[in-house]
């Protein structure tokens, strides 16, 4: 049977993006000061304008306004004819301190909301991760380096990928179409721009044998894209959680995570979910594995473990519940310790993809064999008949 899925990407200089990035930005600042800061980091962008906003408590002392102009110009909003120009734009502090209410539940080892998180991987792409999102975010990065090694000098900041593969049963067999729309200089030819990004985007990421004569290559549709940015579009974190995750492959808690310290478990378990559930992959325990957690503002355990792994797995759900149970804390400060994630690692986090880099700690793979040891020496149940097999 053959289906089709498609999945988007953003480049950096996506408006949301932008948000996204300074917002983690900030948080790794602290973090460098103060690792047991307590940060909920919102920023919004327009037309030459900066709001950063939400709820801080830290012993840190940072140059914020520096800290935004430096990552606007870093990204590539440095010139007045983008609409957008990090040396000028007027930026707003509107920060202030945690609730009380909810530091009461935090400090003493509790979860920083309610939330319900959702972890996934599957075995058909060497990251573990979907094929759609994976060679979306590989696009989108390739067209922000082709830009700031000047390959294709005429390129703006804003871009955005889409790419459609078509799968035979649950196997990728080839890639049916890829949109990519980028921001670029006015006057530039569009046929130039589509060859460009063929030569220099597209053949360097997707693989030979994924691409045929019937792959269909939308470049720039519209014809023209000048106008982009903060300038074309106002810009909030938290707007590309898809893009974020699994990019529509697997469920999504709805909880966003840039600008969140890792005592918010809408980012931390989400994190963690990731990381249990490539490791039942990678371990080759089920082809695919989904998992959900779900927190009570203030309790430290989770209220729920689920797991699905679409009839791929020898285990039985309860088999590997309990083991996840036995071998993970899933405690908020267990998480933090297991991930490291007091540490100013997020900035690498916030654009390309949460997950599906192999040097973040969540992508590990060192969980493998003690799953593999818990599990075998456990009598396997026919799913069929109930029946212990010793």
């Amino acid at each position: 049977m053959t289906k089709v899925f498609t999945s988007e990407a953003v480049t950096e200089g996506h408006p949301d993006k932008m948000c996204d990035i300074i917002a983690d930005t900030i948080l790794d600042a602290i973090l460098e000061q103060d690792s047991k800061a307590k940060v909920a980091c919102e920023v919004t962008v327009t037309t030459n304008l900066v709001n950063v906003m939400g709820e801080i408590t830290t012993t840190a002392n940072i140059n914020l306004e520096e800290l935004v102009r430096k990552i606007i110009i870093d990204i590539g909003y440095n010139q007045d004819e983008y609409g957008f120009n990090g040396h000028t734009c007027q930026i707003n502090n509107y920060v202030h301190q945690q609730s009380p209410d909810i530091a009461m539940g935090v400090d003493k080892g509790g979860a920083g909301d309610q939330g319900i998180m959702f972890g996934y991987a599957c075995s058909e792409s060497d990251e573990l991760m979907p094929l759609p999102i994976i060679l979306a975010h590989k696009l989108a990065y390739q067209l922000t380096k082709v830009r700031k090694e000047k390959t294709i000098p005429y390129l703006r900041p804003d871009g955005k990928t889409q790419v459609t593969v078509e799968y035979e049963g649950e196997e990728p067999k080839r890639i049916r179409a890829i949109v990519i729309s980028n921001q670029h200089n006015p006057n530039v030819n569009n046929n130039k721009l589509r060859m460009d990004i063929i030569d220099h985007v597209i053949k360097p990421i997707i693989p030979n044998y994924l691409l045929d004569d019937e792959t269909k290559y939308y470049i720039n549709p519209t014809g023209a894209f000048v106008i982009g940015g903060p300038h074309g579009d106002t810009g909030l974190t938290g707007r590309k959680i898809i893009i974020d995750t699994y990019g529509g492959y697997a469920r999504h808690g709805g909880g966003a995570f840039s600008g969140k310290d890792a005592t918010k478990v809408d980012r931390s378990a989400a994190y963690m979910a990731r990381y249990i559930a490539k490791n039942i992959v990678g371990a080759n325990l089920a082809k695919e594995c989904e998992i959900e957690i779900a927190y009570a503002i203030g309790v430290s355990e989770p209220l729920s473990i689920y797991i699905n792994t679409f009839n791929t797995s020898s285990f039985t759900d309860e088999q590997l519940i309990n083991a996840i149970k036995t071998i993970f804390d899933l405690t908020p400060r267990g998480i933090i310790k297991t991930l490291e994630l007091d540490k100013p690692i997020y900035k690498d986090t916030a654009c390309y993809g949460h997950f599906g880099k192999l040097y973040l700690n969540w992508e590990k793979l060192d969980k493998t064999k003690i799953l593999k040891k818990f599990l075998y020496n456990l009598p396997v149940i026919n799913k069929k008949s109930k029946i212990k097999i010793k």
